[in-house]
């Protein structure tokens, strides 16, 4: 790739027309305003492999908010801006785009969230993570699509490399070492030698990074195409072991998540499921000090302690004589990813039939009649509507009643105290 190198046709060519439009506007703004505007990022390196990414990210040499202002009254967008951080969001139908003033950061001490100044745009650059996404490209018409690469990211993307701009850097934020692994893998690219040693010596300063961030990190992981492709790299560098010592990322892990695929298909697994399959193999006590470490939310920790719960007891579904309306009762407090879960990783394959019933017909059951059609036949108001309720539930899970007839003709049987 020759050093001059001009995007526009790329541009032009990968992404949709309303961007291109949106985007040579911006830069005849910020020209007007005698100011220097640049798409930097992930998208910039997606232009460069071919691969589609519409996220737009901004910088400006300049008064980012000012110049946003400008683009939302011409483009008639929505605009949010965070004036303590000099950074800006435009919004509108079928796109977005964030506008940052260029800036510099420095860390107090390790993994400290840095202090932030208005620069250069070749500062902007610098404090990225690698030099595959620390390239810019012009967008002022005078320059527009020239491609900035002042840190060697074109000759690692001919490379396959991931490498990142200092020897310092995932000492400023151990999370780096997190989206190294997930750039490797996603786009079957190798940690260049030296990062990966980097790695290796600076992986225990991820413990100085708060659960929150890990988490943040964790889930983007999970929703790449192929997460455990990812996990399985950082449990080789030591790097999973970080987040509980009992974790393991493995050929069987990857198994399971192929399943979770295949089940979940068209749409992609949740990131619950995932971390229920990621988690299956630990104890209630492990996985309870990983939801802490993480800081889980509470729906989310409810899956991991639903499925961990529900395979401690999937003995009681193995039974041949266990009912429909038992299974019910026994799952229907579970969350549905936790079953799922057990679905695909049980070691016992004789429940996994009637936890497959549970998630495909019997959490669907309800009775045809209600509270209102209950009391027409003379149930009393009170305690005995729900009662009356729960058994109409069981008899139409256990296949004793079909219809809206049936259901009536039970009730009438009950209050007569027949087959009470």
């Amino acid at each position: 790739m020759p050093e001059n190198k001009n995007l526009s046709s790329e541009i032009k060519k990968q992404l949709p027309k309303e961007l291109v439009e949106f985007l040579r506007l911006a830069g005849e703004l910020a020209q007007k305003r005698g100011q220097k505007l640049y798409l930097v990022g992930g998208v910039v390196r997606d232009l460069l492999l071919g691969r589609e990414n519409f996220d737009l990210d901004l910088v400006v040499e300049g008064d980012a908010i000012a110049l946003a202002c400008e683009m939302a009254e011409a483009r008639q967008c929505q605009l949010v801006t965070h004036q303590r951080f000099g950074t800006a969001k435009l919004a509108w139908d079928g796109g977005s785009a964030d506008l940052a003033t260029a800036r510099s950061e420095t860390y107090a001490k390790a993994c400290a969230l840095p202090t932030v100044n208005p620069s250069t745009v070749r500062d902007d650059l610098l404090r990225r993570d690698f030099t595959i996404n620390a390239m810019a490209v012009a967008l002022t018409p005078d320059l527009y699509g020239q491609l900035l690469d002042l840190y060697g990211g074109l000759s690692d993307l001919q490379g396959k490399l991931v490498r990142v701009l200092h020897g310092k850097s995932f000492i400023d934020d151990a999370t780096r070492i997190w989206r190294a692994i997930r750039y490797e893998q996603r786009l079957n690219f190798h940690l260049e030698p030296e990062t990966l040693e980097l790695v290796k010596r600076d992986v225990d300063y991820l413990k100085e990074v708060s659960g929150d961030r890990i988490r943040h990190e964790l889930e983007l992981i999970l929703k790449e195409e192929f997460p455990e492709k990812a996990l399985c790299r950082a449990d080789e560098l030591g790097v999973l072991s970080k987040l509980h010592p009992k974790l393991k990322a493995d050929d069987w892990l990857s198994a399971k998540y192929e399943q979770a695929r295949r089940w979940s298909s068209p749409d992609n697994p949740s990131v619950g499921l995932y971390l229920a399959l990621l988690v299956y193999r630990m104890g209630s006590k492990d996985v309870e000090e990983f939801i802490s470490y993480l800081r889980l939310k509470k729906a989310s920790g409810r899956i991991l302690l639903d499925a961990i719960d529900l395979k401690a007891n999937l003995g009681q579904l193995a039974s041949p004589q266990v009912t429909s309306a038992q299974v019910y009762t026994w799952l229907s407090g579970c969350a549905i990813e936790a079953v799922v879960a057990n679905i695909i990783a049980a070691g016992m394959p004789s429940a996994v039939p009637r936890l497959t019933e549970f998630v495909e017909k019997l959490r669907y059951i309800r009775p045809a009649l209600n509270g209102e059609d209950l009391k027409k036949l003379g149930v009393a108001q009170g305690p005995e509507i729900k009662e009356m309720l729960h058994r109409l539930l069981e008899a139409r899970l256990d296949g004793k009643a079909a219809t809206r007839r049936d259901e009536e003709a039970l009730v009438l049987n009950w209050l007569a105290g027949k087959g009470a």
